[in-house]
């Protein structure tokens, strides 16, 4: 199989951003690769064994510890897996699934089986909603409860507004190396400036073969299967998934929708005053 990296030198680039990220949360854990039908998957567990398993997942071109540096401390009340997203930039397999069929959904099955884990709670950002609601559609018997924030698979924006303020600055960039496009990119999608993430992107952008395939939304009668109960985060200036448009189809097609939060000034990424609010959110379940 053909690697998702372009070259050696910016798998080590990337690799060594993610293994910074990692040193700079300062935490003990535990790293774990779990062998699966779809690939090695690496997961970074955080937290006592003796309390309820919540398996965390990010978003697109994103990896575990960005996932933990969101939620810095869950681990107080949960023992957190976080998992790093197959075909990402990041230390799992470079398996990319179809969005089409459920394959997201065995995988993270099979995760879960794999762990011996037991009424699971779940938390994703933007792709990661997409695979945990794969996985809820898939078998939802050992997850207690899911918690989404700007999911993807719900409802879509404007496609036209996409290409012109987020796919066009990056493949600008991508051309010229220019970090201008790659600031206009963020500053349209980000709440707030992220050093990090610029870094970040600005090497997964140039050396690691991304998935453009357009996201599916989620059919009704597949959302009205589910009894795992939902909450949903969406953010009203997000221009991927647009928080009023969400909660609006979110109402209509899951039976199990328990609580909906629609923040009134964020983007697509959060800022960390409305993710500290997500956090414990979470931590009063």
């Amino acid at each position: 199989m053909k690697s998702l990296y372009n070259s050696e030198f910016g798998k080590n680039e990337i690799l060594n951003l993610y293994n910074e990220k990692l040193d700079g949360l300062e935490i003990e854990f535990e790293d774990k690769v779990i062998d699966t039908n779809f690939g090695k998957t690496n997961i970074i567990i955080v937290g006592d064994s003796t309390k309820p398993p919540l398996l965390l997942v990010h978003g697109s071109n994103g990896c575990a510890p960005i996932a933990l540096e969101t939620y810095p401390t869950l681990y107080k009340d949960f023992q957190v897996f976080a998992i790093d997203v197959l075909a990402q930039p990041n230390k799992s397999a470079e398996t990319r699934l179809s969005m089409k069929d459920n394959s997201y959904g065995l995988w993270i099955n099979n995760l879960i089986s794999q762990l011996e884990l037991k009424n699971v709670t779940m938390v994703g950002f933007s792709f990661g909603g997409l695979i945990i609601l794969k996985t809820l559609i898939e078998n939802q018997n050992n997850i207690k409860e899911v918690i989404l924030s700007a999911p993807a698979f719900i409802v879509n924006g404007n496609p036209i507004i996409a290409l012109f303020k987020v796919f066009i600055p990056m493949k600008r960039y991508i051309k010229t190396k220019n970090t201008k496009y790659l600031e206009k990119f963020l500053d349209v999608l980000f709440s707030e400036k992220d050093e990090f993430a610029l870094r970040y992107l600005s090497k997964v952008f140039l050396y690691f073969n991304m998935d453009f395939t357009p996201i599916p939304i989620i059919k009704k009668e597949e959302a009205q299967l589910i009894k795992t109960p939902i909450t949903i985060i969406a953010a009203k200036r997000d221009i991927m998934f647009p928080g009023k448009k969400m909660i609006k189809r979110a109402n209509n097609i899951f039976p199990s929708l328990k609580n909906t939060v629609l923040l009134e000034n964020s983007k697509h990424v959060l800022n960390r005053i409305d993710n500290t609010k997500i956090e414990k959110l979470i931590m009063k379940k």
